[in-house]
Formats: structure tokens, C-alpha cells, sequence
């Protein structure tokens, strides 16, 4: 097979790619479809770059080789040599006339899984080794590699610096309890001390240690010498729950920033929100539009409201005092003083002011020990940014800066002082107002793509019960 230069799909159909029409060119990827008949096949080639296939077509007498051309099924891996043409068919502007084909790999039309389109989305997470190969998925890890990149760039663009904090740690910031143990003692052999408790001194890191739940505290550190500083990783929660909402590994970007007061994190949220989603309607419209026709006939409209609204703010007090009004019958009561469920949150998106909406000032015993304590002795400087169908996206703060107030919090709330330690120090020297929040990169992606189930915007979804891959 001659060697030709190879073009990705994306580069042939995007709309600049016509200073190629008549070259030879090679093209490589999985068959999406083969139709036709006994003088020309029609194969719809796919390499993952592009929600659209390219139309390569064959004549099947010219070729002369049957036997290769009918181990040609869908799924099977090809490489194609031919020249690029203006396409007379509808559908396609351009395709390819093959004049060599190369065959990687077959695929057996009697057991291969993707051979028939419709599958069921609960049926593709059974066989998450090849979902990516669907329309679907490809468009949703496009998706996902796009937003990951838009978020390196603002941060960048913007003076941020990128922070790798662990993913071992001995801390738990959020105080959730359901932490993944990390440890080398052998379960059979365990070391005991005198009170017949496993001793941890003899493990690996001589202290019991987890996977993270968050980068928060580490980040910190960090804004308190660097000024601004982003960290984007895995982090682990191990809640027994099994809905579409909750993932026992998934992703936070959690920017923290000396100097800044409640104001500012709030406008840099609603900068950074808007600028993602605009970025994926700048860059990803052919995967938005395929998911808006599949799965969600709103959602363009949804996501340039994002860009176009200005964000409500207003206090906790103020939320509950509209929701009590409201005369909606909650499943949840409302009351001050409990933390607000997804309905009233969206309650207030969605039908009291039709925009996303950001909540501050909550009663200090419902947030963290770390959030900054409001004069009033009764709340905290926290905000929550409220997104359409999703209620909370962002959860963010003032961090407190002063070490009397933070350590009687931390005493309040029975964290361990002796893990605290290093995060006391910071407000004992050269202490700074900083403020922070944390995005759930995979919630973002739920509204972003329009996908109703937090298994469908990850490539291999750990949940309880569920490591297969």
C-alpha cells in the first residue's frame, strides 16, 4: 500500500479543507456503516475526530479484491488511500474514491455489540471498553477533553498557577467520614495495639492515611504564597450511593486565591462559567447540536442563557424567605437554618428568577469549620453558584484567616487538632484574607452535554460494586 499523507476526518470535513479536493490523501479509522451493492459499496469511516463520518466509496469491480471487501463490516479498522472528490450525494460535501484499502482488524457481525444502532444507555455502560466508539461518546469525550482544555486556559490566561496536591492524604477536608483507606497492612495479619485497634504506626505511611475528598486545604497553602493557584484532579468519596448524581471517583477544579474577599470569588465563578460555556459553543457546536437532537431538545438555548444572563445574588435568608412564600409544595420543608435540597434550588433557577443564581451568607452550623464567620455570630461567608436542571454547581467561601476564630471552630466541630496543626500555621504566620470554591468537573459536564446520568460524561464510571474496567 503506497504511503500517502493522512488526514484526520476533522480535516477533511471541516470548511476549509477544499484546497484538497482532487489530492490523494489516506484516511484511517473504524466503520461506522457499509451499504450498497454489487458494482459499488458505500463505507462511512470514522476516526474519532469529527461527529460526522467521511463517505469512502468503492468500485467493487475496479477493486477486484471480494474477499477483502466483505470482511469490511461495521467495526472492523481500516486504512484508506484514495482521492478526495465533491460529493454527488446528499448528506456529504465531500468523499473519497478508494483506490487501495488496507484491513487492520475485522469485527464479526455476529458478536460485535455496536453492529446495530439504539442501544440504551444502560446497556452501553455494560461495555464502557467500547462506548467511546458511538456517536454518543465520542461527541461526549470530545466534549470533555474541550472543557478540560478551556480550563487550563483560563487559568493560565488569567495568572493562575497549576497546583498538584495530593491524592494520598491523612486529612479529611470536607469532614465527609466516607473516605477510601490507603494502606499496605495485610488484612489477614493485622497489626494490633493494646486496645485491640488495627495500629497504623506500622503501615506504610505510620498513620492512617485515605484518598482525597478534596484539594481544598493543600490549595490554601499554595494562594498563601503564590497568590492564585488552581488544582484540577481525581478525588475519591466512598458513599454507598447509586443514583445518576453521585461517582465514587470524579474530578474537582478548585481555584483558591490570596487577597480575595466573597465579591471576588463570586465574580471570578461567574467569569469562569461563562467563559467555559462559551468556549464549547465556539468549539464544539457539531457535538452540541448531535446531543441537543439525541438527548436534549433545549440545550443550546440553555447554555448561551448561561453566557448571556447576569448572575443573581442574593443571601440564604433572603432564598428562604422567597421559598417559604412561594406557596410551592416542597417535598423537602424548608425552614432557616437547613441546608437547601436540588428542588429549591432549581425552585429558585428555573421559576423565581430564570437565571443562575448565587447564594451567600449561610448559617454557620450547616458549612464547614474553614468558612469565614460573618459579625452576626450566626453565618458564614459561603457561596453557591445555582445552575438550570442541576441546582448546585460551584461551592465556594472566604476562608477564615483569623487563628483564634478558626481554632475555636475547629475545637466547635471536634476536628482533630493534631491534623490541623500545618493549617493553623498559615494564620499564625504572614495570615492573608483568601478566599475559594470547587467545581465538580463531571457535574459541569452533565449540563454542558445535556446527559441525565453523571455515568455518561466519564470514560469508566466507579461506582459502588463497580470496577470493571
Amino acid at each position: 500500500m503506497q504511503e500517502l499523507k493522512r488526514y484526520r476526518v476533522y480535516d477533511l470535513l471541516k470548511k476549509d479543507s477544499g484546497y484538497l479536493v482532487d489530492s490523494q490523501i489516506n484516511v484511517k479509522g473504524w466503520v461506522r456503516t457499509r451499504r450498497g451493492n454489487k458494482n459499488v459499496a458505500f463505507i462511512a469511516l470514522n476516526d474519532g475526530s469529527h461527529i460526522h463520518s467521511i463517505q469512502v466509496v468503492v468500485d467493487v469491480k475496479a477493486f477486484g479484491d471480494d474477499e477483502l471487501l466483505r470482511n469490511i463490516t461495521t467495526g472492523s479498522c481500516i486504512s484508506v488511500n484514495g482521492r478526495l472528490v465533491e460529493s454527488q450525494g446528499k448528506g456529504q460535501t465531500l468523499e473519497i474514491q478508494a483506490s487501495d484499502i488496507h484491513l487492520y482488524g475485522t469485527a464479526d457481525p455476529e458478536k460485535y455489540p455496536l453492529q446495530k444502532k439504539g442501544h440504551t444507555l444502560e446497556f452501553l455502560r455494560d461495555i464502557a471498553h467500547l462506548r467511546p466508539r458511538t456517536n454518543t461518546f465520542g461527541a461526549v469525550f470530545r466534549i470533555r477533553h474541550a472543557l478540560s482544555y478551556a480550563i487550563h486556559k483560563f487559568f493560565n490566561d488569567n495568572g493562575f498557577f497549576y497546583l498538584h496536591t495530593p491524592i494520598i492524604t491523612a486529612s479529611d477536608a470536607e469532614g465527609a467520614g466516607a473516605m477510601f483507606r490507603v494502606t499496605t497492612l495485610d488484612p489477614k495479619n493485622l497489626p494490633l495495639n493494646e486496645k485491640g485497634e488495627v495500629d497504623y504506626s506500622k503501615d506504610f505511611f505510620g498513620r492512617e492515611t485515605n484518598l482525597t475528598v478534596s484539594g481544598q486545604l493543600e490549595g490554601e497553602l499554595g494562594a498563601l504564597a503564590l497568590s492564585n493557584i488552581y488544582t484540577f484532579g481525581p478525588t475519591f468519596r466512598a458513599e454507598n450511593s447509586n443514583t445518576s448524581r453521585h461517582l465514587s471517583e470524579f474530578w474537582m477544579i478548585e481555584p483558591e486565591m490570596a487577597f480575595y474577599d466573597i465579591n471576588d470569588n463570586m465574580d471570578l465563578a461567574e467569569t469562569f462559567l461563562k467563559y467555559l460555556v462559551a468556549y464549547l459553543l465556539e468549539n464544539c457546536l457539531d457535538d452540541l447540536e448531535f446531543l441537543q437532537k439525541m438527548y436534549d431538545g433545549e440545550l443550546l438555548g440553555r447554555l448561551q442563557s448561561i453566557v448571556d444572563s447576569r448572575f443573581e445574588r442574593l443571601t440564604y435568608t433572603r432564598a428562604i424567605d422567597i421559598l417559604e412564600r412561594s406557596g410551592h409544595k416542597f417535598e423537602f420543608p424548608v425552614k432557616w437554618g437547613v441546608d437547601l435540597q436540588s428542588e429549591h434550588e432549581r425552585y429558585l433557577v428555573e421559576k423565581e428568577f430564570k437565571c443562575p443564581v448565587i447564594l451567600t451568607d449561610y448559617p454557620r452550623e450547616i458549612k464547614a469549620f474553614y468558612m469565614k464567620q460573618n459579625d452576626d455570630g450566626k453565618t458564614v461567608r459561603a457561596m453557591d453558584v445555582l445552575f438550570p436542571k442541576i441546582g448546585e454547581i460551584i461551592g465556594g467561601s472566604q476562608r477564615e484567616e483569623d487563628f483564634d476564630k478558626l481554632s475555636n471552630r475547629i475545637n466547635e466541630m471536634g476536628v482533630p487538632r493534631e491534623d490541623m496543626w500545618w493549617y493553623l500555621e498559615t494564620r499564625k504566620f504572614g495570615t492573608a484574607p483568601h478566599s475559594g470554591f470547587g467545581l465538580g468537573f463531571e457535574r459541569l459536564m452533565l449540563f454542558v452535554t445535556g446527559m441525565g446520568n453523571i455515568r455518561d460524561v466519564i470514560p469508566f464510571p466507579r461506582t459502588p460494586q463497580n470496577a470493571s474496567f
